[in-house]
């Protein structure tokens, strides 16, 4: 099958009219963006952009030649369902029901869990593609994977195997990447692209960043994907150290680069520290805004994770963890410190860099970014402040990935 991206933008495209905001006053050029619509072998319209037959034009196909308009997202009055000006009218296919067309094309309406429908099409080919409206997740993802509808034909291997295209919105509900992976209808060939692309999206090179942690990628307007041609996976860097000052986002960024999986270790290196409030409600906020799925593991022994294979790993973060190595090599002591504790942490320093560059599982670790305030009134905290430094240098040299986290914005130190 050919599928033409007419837009990738959210409805309201991008830049949005009349919106004063920075995400829509930096959307010029390249990042200017139609809505979603896309067009599949110039026959068969997924959704009803008010622009959807000049954007066809505009992509070398004659609107003319689209005898099929399937709305996906819902519209205010019914918007979606009239006709579209050299359009055929639009039809919007109830959920769960089949549609055989006479280009060869068999569309599936796939439940979603927000108002609106998303559509499984198989091509004469037999490849397949999955389309879902924006802020959208199946509504059972094992009905949207492999085998489909209740009565599909288990025995056929078309209808068993991942689908070759998902285009969904990825930032906007990345769950659903997860939760198509875990039901196998996203695959290691699956070909990803995110749309529904919004003004509150990064743009340019930390948008290419955001989508290739997911596994996916951004394409511009009119683009047109082959499903039976093999795309090169994104290259998702496997090592990542995300680093930034104090409430800079740097967690919030780290989870991000993990939000599309459907399992993640999340280990904990703080601690619980009995009897501190102010430390109890931040661990707290924190597990509100990770995915329930996601398993968290208190622990600052990190070695016999980084060394085992499994889902992604999450490390936050690298601070707290010095701070209780240093706690066992009794880092406030002088004496102890001059006499071979400075070496004990180091070496441990470095033994934990090393299972880094070990690793097999995909690993993100979060730390504080040292050395850039006041300096330290305490020999105690001037230690901290250089091994940190260390620490990261470490690290960082045993990751692909590097990312400085500043005002909630992100800047590539490496990868």
């Amino acid at each position: 099958m050919e599928l033409t991206l007419l837009g990738t933008a959210a409805p309201e495209g991008l830049p949005r009219p009349g919106c004063p905001c920075a995400g829509c006053a930096a959307s010029v050029g390249a990042h200017v963006r139609a809505a979603t619509a896309v067009l599949v072998d110039g026959a068969l319209l997924l959704d009803a952009t008010p622009g959807a037959g000049a954007g066809a034009a505009r992509a070398g196909h004659a609107p003319s030649g689209i005898r099929y308009v399937l709305p996906a997202r819902p519209e205010e009055g019914g918007q979606a369902d009239v006709p579209l000006p050299g359009l055929p009218p639009a039809s919007r296919l109830p959920a769960g029901q089949e549609l055989a067309t006479a280009s060869g094309h068999r569309v599936r309406a796939v439940p979603v869990d927000v108002p609106g429908t998303g559509y499984a099409v198989t091509g004469p080919d037999g490849t397949r593609a999955l389309y879902l409206p924006p802020g959208a997740a199946p509504a059972d993802p094992a009905a949207a994977g492999p085998g489909g509808t209740e009565g599909a034909d288990r025995t056929d291997p078309v209808a068993q195997r991942p689908y070759e295209v998902v285009l969904a919105d990825v930032l906007g509900r990345p769950e659903a990447l997860a939760r198509l992976r875990a039901a196998g209808a996203i695959g290691p060939g699956t070909d990803v692209i995110a749309v529904h692309l919004d003004h509150d999206d990064p743009l340019g090179a930390e948008l290419a960043r955001r989508c290739t942690a997911s596994g996916a990628r951004a394409v511009p307007d009119g683009t047109t994907v082959l499903t039976g041609r093999p795309v090169p996976p994104p290259a998702v860097p496997r090592r990542t150290l995300v680093v930034g000052g104090t409430r800079s986002g740097k967690s919030l960024q780290a989870e991000r680069r993990l939000e599309t999986f459907p399992e993640v270790v999340y280990a904990a290196t703080g601690g619980s520290r009995d009897g501190d409030h102010e430390w109890a409600h931040r661990v707290q906020l924190h597990r509100e805004r990770r995915p329930a799925r996601w398993r968290t593991v208190e622990t600052s022994e990190l070695l016999p994770l980084l060394a085992e294979e499994g889902p992604p790993l999450l490390v936050d973060c690298l601070a707290a963890w010095l701070a209780d190595a240093m706690e066992r090599t009794d880092a406030g002591d002088e004496t102890a410190w001059l006499g071979g504790g400075q070496q004990k942490l180091r070496a441990r320093s470095a033994e934990l860099a090393a299972g880094v560059r070990a690793a097999r599982r995909r690993v993100v670790l979060v730390s504080s970014e040292a050395g850039s305030g006041a300096r330290p009134c305490t020999a105690r905290e001037r230690r901290y402040r250089d091994e940190l430094g260390w620490l990261n240098a470490a690290v960082g040299g045993a990751c692909e990935e590097v990312l400085l986290v500043v005002a909630g914005q992100v800047l590539a130190l490496k990868g």
